[in-house]
């Protein structure tokens, strides 16, 4: 199945606008989904030593895996996700039957320790977010051109709690060899866009451009994948 997506639908489209991840998920072009966990969430999870039960955040949500392994560490999930169906396909194929709720942010489906909010991130406030000490970040800021990563990046930072810390993955590329998403965030966009609020260590480096096939039939020669974990300054 072809999930690239081309410069050109992304400025037509616009990532942010409710159609284009509506038709990515109708049209089953979700190449962004793992069908497992992400190991690098299991390595460096520990690192951020949250107390059982705490709450975490995981914006664009999707329908991944990470957020059932996230529960089943003894953590209380909070996840956005735009898209109805993507939502309503986490759970059928985990098995799991939510309870449904509205309020002013959307429908709310929850299951044990695990919330889903059908929602755009960027309508969060900081009453939602303020029982929230950490965040997940494996395919959002990833999935956001320029323009829009500045804004979610800030928005980010104005709405989560003073004590909260972030665990984000990012790839980097040449971007001008493809287009994205997911698009080409380094390590110095990672310190221009949190810098200044976050302290930011990265954890881990890796070349995975030999196990990303699809990405090598897209004209890349260079694929790295960067782990970071920010805590809020003091």
């Amino acid at each position: 199945m072809d999930t690239s997506v081309t410069l050109s639908e992304v400025r037509e489209t616009g990532l942010m606008r409710a159609e284009f991840w509506l038709q990515r998920w109708q049209k089953g072009q979700i190449g962004f989904h793992r069908d497992e966990v992400m190991p690098l969430l299991k390595t460096h999870w520990p690192m951020l030593s949250l107390a059982p039960g705490s709450r975490v955040f995981v914006p664009l949500a999707g329908k991944s895996k990470d957020m059932l392994w996230l529960a089943s560490q003894g953590f209380r999930v909070l996840g956005v996700e735009l898209s109805p169906l993507a939502i309503e396909q986490f759970f059928d194929e985990n098995n799991l039957e939510p309870v449904i709720h509205v309020s002013a942010l959307g429908q709310h489906f929850v299951a044990g320790d695990i919330e889903l909010i059908c929602a755009d991130v960027l309508i969060l406030e900081a009453e939602d977010l303020s029982s929230c000490v950490a965040l997940y970040d494996r395919a959002a800021l990833i999935a956001l051109p320029a323009h829009l990563r500045r804004r979610y990046a800030t928005h980010l930072t104005q709405v989560l709690p003073a004590q909260c810390q972030m665990l984000l993955i990012t790839v980097d590329y040449a971007q001008p060899v493809m287009d994205g998403p997911p698009f080409s965030v380094d390590a110095e966009e990672v310190r221009s866009l949190y810098a200044d609020d976050w302290e930011i260590t990265a954890l881990e480096r890796d070349d995975i451009l030999s196990s990303e096939p699809r990405f090598i039939a897209r004209g890349l020669r260079d694929l790295h994948t960067t782990v970071f974990r920010l805590c809020r300054a003091a």
